[in-house]
């Protein structure tokens, strides 16, 4: 999973497998679009913390471009 930079206007986008699932702006956006696309029973540390993800342009804390 890869999680983009934030910018300005859409948050930030999420991809998984080389398909990008959407953009989100939260934390929590993010569990939701991930349990949505089947991760059921993820929450919000296991989403930041997991191994899986890559994070660029920041951590797990930032969510626009002036974080």
């Amino acid at each position: 999973m890869i999680i983009s930079p934030p910018t300005r206007a859409e948050g930030r986008q999420v991809w998984v497998d080389g398909e990008l699932l959407r953009a989100v702006h939260s934390l929590s956006g993010l569990t939701h679009v991930l349990q949505g696309a089947g991760w059921e029973g993820l929450d919000e540390v296991e989403a930041a913390e997991s191994p899986l993800t890559a994070w660029y342009g920041g951590c797990p804390e930032v969510w626009s471009r002036n974080d």
